[in-house]
């Protein structure tokens, strides 16, 4: 039986997450079209690098090209917020996030120390004439000031706008679970930049089995909570993606960037703060919860794949390419 669903479903159910679009689209001529974009997800209102959160990540297969996962790694802290794009923008959506937090945080780079930037993308060169490098720093500023507490717009929009997913169109999807145990009550909230999948691996749907000519592709997974974890919980919790996009039909490719990061709101990490001993409660691993935050992080991932699918829309990209909507609107029920 599945977990209960959050109250929109929706990686903004937990509580402060805000998540902005920019989005890009225009025909240049019958071989050039631009159809791409920047998502941001903010993990909370204040700044995120004097209040940094714990995260952790998983590289579930490496062929991408995501910034700022080492530090991440090392330091189990998220201090920046997360952003999504295409291949060839990390470096442009990267300049962009670090002079909104320059102009954000004085002391950066001044009187302490520079800040990790953490970037994700996936390859929309399929539908998005993606050597004009469409995108610039001032879109990933516009696309972090947009970030709100709303329902977050899914399918073809941000950085999903050229993204193809199972042969059809793919993109931005997300879905949440609630996990309840006593008096504890807590949510787990999945966004994931799909652009992955073959047809014939489908197992959501019977999808039309005509071979699509498009290249292995990437999946980016981004899961938030407030539960209280340890970073190197919240790592356990971004492994079980894996399983979530494997029930969708994902052979994980060799081609394909299969990156999940996972967060928790629930203890702030004081950057400005002089005590030596930082202490944080979180839930004992051998607790039911930690079974059910799994099944939640499996779930959520599984549905915003789908959603992703859902939401989106047929989309025509460069050299005259038509990416269809895939016809799977029915196994969505709000």
């Amino acid at each position: 039986m599945g977990l209960q669903k959050g109250k929109e479903n929706c990686i903004t159910d937990v509580d402060g997450i805000k998540v902005g679009h920019v989005t890009l689209y225009e025909e240049i001529d019958d071989k050039k079209t631009i159809c791409t974009g920047v998502t941001a997800i903010l993990p909370h209102a204040d700044n995120p690098f004097r209040k940094k959160v714990y995260a952790g990540s998983a590289v579930i297969n490496g062929f991408g090209k995501t910034a700022g996962l080492v530090q991440l790694e090392e330091l189990g802290l998220l201090e920046s917020p997360i952003m999504l794009t295409n291949t060839f923008s990390v470096g442009a959506v990267m300049q962009g996030t670090l002079q909104y937090m320059l102009e954000q945080t004085e002391e950066i780079g001044d009187t302490t120390s520079t800040i990790n930037l953490v970037v994700g993308e996936c390859n929309d060169g399929y539908l998005n004439s993606i050597r004009l490098q469409a995108i610039k720093p001032v879109h990933a500023i516009e696309a972090i000031r947009s970030a709100t507490e709303s329902p977050v717009e899914e399918g073809a929009i941000g950085a999903g706008k050229g993204m193809v997913c199972f042969g059809y169109k793919g993109g931005i999807g997300t879905a949440s679970r609630i996990v309840e145990f006593d008096e504890h009550h807590y949510t787990v909230g999945c966004l994931v930049l799909s652009n992955f999948g073959k047809r014939e691996h489908a197992l959501f749907a019977n999808l039309d089995q005509n071979i699509h000519d498009t290249l292995d592709g990437s999946i980016m997974m981004i899961i938030a909570t407030d539960a209280p974890l340890s970073d190197r919980q919240l790592k356990r919790l971004a492994k079980r993606c894996a399983v979530g996009i494997g029930r969708t039909g994902s052979n994980i490719d060799n081609g394909s960037g299969d990156i999940a990061i996972a967060f928790s709101t629930a203890n702030k990490y004081d950057h400005h703060a002089t005590e030596p001993i930082e202490s944080i409660e979180f839930i004992r691993d051998d607790h039911p919860m930690t079974n059910q935050l799994f099944q939640a992080v499996i779930e959520a991932t599984e549905e915003a794949v789908i959603r992703s699918l859902a939401f989106s829309e047929t989309t025509k990209g460069r050299k005259g390419r038509l990416v269809e909507r895939a016809p799977i609107k029915n196994l969505i029920h709000e």
